[in-house]
């Protein structure tokens, strides 16, 4: 019973060590908040860009038409069961399902930039709103 409880103290040390070297592991610096908010801005700006624009699409329709200011698509509600897809599914399947059938465009790939400003774009509009996967 003592060994067990020694180990238990040692093996405790030993996981607030490490927790406490995670949380030192990657300092930065108000520098680094800086550009890293910058270059976070950029993208969404250029998100924005693109949801204003019909360069997505083929037949000159834009994502603002149908959401403005992407102001119902919900990203917070994301992964879901989408109808449309009859399937659960992520907030990059659903922009993609979007350029398909309203827009007439191609998909874009998940890594692609336009994807990830579009994102960006989209989900800071609803910053501030409570996370909800799965709410309809």
């Amino acid at each position: 019973m003592r060994k067990l409880l020694s180990l238990s103290i040692l093996l405790g040390l030993a996981m607030i060590g490490l927790t406490m070297l995670i949380a030192y592991a990657d300092p930065f610096t108000e520098a680094d908040l800086k550009k890293w908010n910058e270059a976070f801005r950029a993208v969404v700006k250029e998100g924005d860009s693109l949801f204003h624009s019909s360069k997505l699409g083929k037949n000159s329709v834009s994502c603002d038409m149908c959401h403005p200011n992407a102001s119902n698509s919900h990203p917070e509600t994301y992964p879901k069961f989408q109808k449309q897809l009859g399937k659960v599914v992520g907030l990059r399947d659903m922009i993609n399902w979007c350029i398909q059938n309203p827009l007439e465009g191609n998909p874009l790939p998940a890594d692609e930039s336009k994807m990830i400003a579009l994102e960006a774009y989209i989900t800071y509009e609803r910053r501030g709103v409570k996370l909800e996967p799965g709410k309809h």
